[in-house]
């Protein structure tokens, strides 16, 4: 098996490393719903658009709660990995598979039951309806492979292999594109076709690497001894998932708030931020999965108990952020113009210039959400998780506030709603920061 110890080599090329199989696999994982958006923007109409955007972040929340308890979990086996405690690690990962799976089973029937009621929360316009409300009936399927393929995926880099995770999605990435083309373009199945494809997508990824991890690395194996239902591994368990699925839940619910917001501004505002999200997710993800990698080169030198390391580890990895976040933002604000048109079929001047104002607002800090993905992965590392679920509230609490406050107001219109975005990760970096300088010394405790 490709394991990675992280206690061990230089620093900054350890991290860099173990990261870069991670950021390219959530470039591959943001090409699904990135090629549902620009098939149908460009064969389907803006209505189309408008439904796939919104059922972006609908969905987004929807699977982060999955996504939160897998993630959870690997900080888990990490610090288990990390401390040498195979014991642990196995009755760790036997507890969490049944219980995300349960949550997940759980969840995908609320959604499909009140999928109408859903819907109408989110204030979606009733040209748009019809079209999400296919569209999502189809994606609710993919829930249960989407579970699959993370939690594989987050116990394999919690023990250093990055790279297995990459292959799978790649191979479902370059379907989803062959099978939307197809679809959409070909057999001009609509949002339906898109949908499907994304399915498809999810359920290859899913299967494979399930199949791929029992079969050709043993050492992954529950075998009989460790599979029990201890109360401790299960508090630990819970524990870490919980508050991190509460942190990623937290975090989407903020964004889906946002979302019906700005649906409220009409089909116009709804394209152009759902272009612009699309932009936005990708220019500041290499940053997001620096963090996700970082989060766990702090949590097995937190189980080897390595702490002159893990502060040179975060000195490092803020340098590093800070760059690239500043780099990423002279590059959307340049060329945003061209970025959203490239979405769009026959390029409307109204939404490409809704879109570039997001961009130039929000995309001029990606310096604040980069500090804060860093954030959040050292406290979940270091047995603070509830550090994270904080900061987050913090962020979005801000940013929902200051959206619903002001938003309405016509001297401030959905402007309020892009400035408030920065200022929330702003808030929530001071804190996070703060926190860190005063309590670094009982980090260890």
């Amino acid at each position: 098996m490709n394991e990675k110890n992280l206690t061990e080599g230089g620093i900054l090329k350890t991290m860099l490393l173990f990261s870069i199989p991670m950021i390219l696999g959530n470039v591959l994982q943001q090409i699904y719903n990135i090629a549902d958006t620009a098939v149908v923007g460009r064969f389907i109409g803006s209505e189309a658009l408008a439904a796939v955007g919104s059922a972006y972040s609908l969905m987004t929340f929807i699977t982060s709660i999955v996504i939160g308890l897998c993630m959870g979990s690997s900080a888990v086996f990490s610090i288990s990995y990390g401390a040498g405690d195979r014991a642990g690690l196995k009755e760790s990962m036997w507890v969490s598979f049944w219980f995300i799976l349960a949550v997940t089973l759980l969840l995908n029937g609320l959604v499909v039951i009140f999928n109408r009621q859903i819907l109408h929360l989110l204030q979606i316009p009733k040209a748009v309806y019809p079209l999400m409300d296919h569209y999502v009936e189809i994606i609710y399927c993919g829930t249960f492979f989407v579970f699959i393929y993370n939690y594989f995926s987050c116990l394999l880099r919690a023990l250093g292999n990055s790279l297995t995770p990459l292959i799978f999605l790649a191979v479902s990435s370059v379907l989803n594109i062959v099978l939307d083309i197809l679809f959409v373009a070909g057999f001009r199945f609509g949002v339906e076709g898109a949908a499907a494809a994304t399915v498809i997508s999810q359920i290859l990824a899913g299967v494979g690497i399930a199949i791929f991890s029992f079969r050709k690395m043993p050492e992954l194996r529950v075998e009989k001894e460790y599979r029990h239902f201890k109360r401790s591994t299960i508090q630990r368990v819970i524990s870490y998932s919980s508050i991190t699925c509460a942190q990623q839940s937290v975090m989407n619910f903020g964004i889906l708030m946002i979302q019906g917001l700005v649906n409220s501004f009409g089909a116009v505002i709804m394209a152009a931020f759902a272009v612009a999200v699309k932009i936005d997710t990708l220019a500041y993800m290499p940053a997001q999965e620096f963090g996700n990698a970082f989060s766990l080169f702090i949590a097995q030198n937190f189980g080897a108990r390595k702490y002159d390391r893990i502060r040179k580890g975060v000195r490092q990895a803020f340098a590093v952020s800070i760059i690239f976040c500043l780099l990423v933002s002279a590059i959307v604000w340049i060329f945003s113009g061209q970025m959203i048109a490239a979405f769009l079929d026959h390029p409307d001047p109204e939404i490409i210039e809704a879109g570039k104002e997001y961009l130039h607002i929000e995309g001029a800090f990606y310096l604040g959400i980069g500090c804060l993905f860093l954030l959040y992965g050292l406290y979940r590392a270091v047995n603070k998780p509830a550090m994270s679920l904080i900061l987050t509230v913090i962020s979005l609490g801000t940013r929902v506030a200051l959206s619903y406050l002001l938003a309405p107001n016509p001297a401030f219109g959905v402007t309020a709603i892009w400035w408030s975005i920065p200022i929330g990760w702003g808030f929530a970096d001071i804190v996070g920061i703060l926190y860190f300088i005063r309590h670094e010394k009982r980090i260890k405790t």
